[in-house]
């Protein structure tokens, strides 16, 4: 069995980095009142403002 490998310190920070973007992106759609896809329990769902309003051919189920 082999040991997993920590990510270097460079990965790291653009995993961060990463994080923070898609994070801002998110919130900048939610203020906006848009709609944003996510993946939940193994399945693309859309959330959020007009969610209900998406066009159907994308293929997401509606929100909850």
């Amino acid at each position: 069995m082999t040991q997993p490998v920590q990510p270097s310190p460079q990965s790291q920070e653009m995993l961060k980095a990463l994080r923070r973007a898609v994070a801002d992106a998110l919130e900048k759609k939610r203020r906006l009142g848009q709609y944003a896809v996510v993946w939940e329990d193994g399945k693309p769902v859309m959330v959020g403002g007009e969610a209900g309003n998406a066009p159907p051919s994308l293929g997401v189920p509606s929100p909850r």
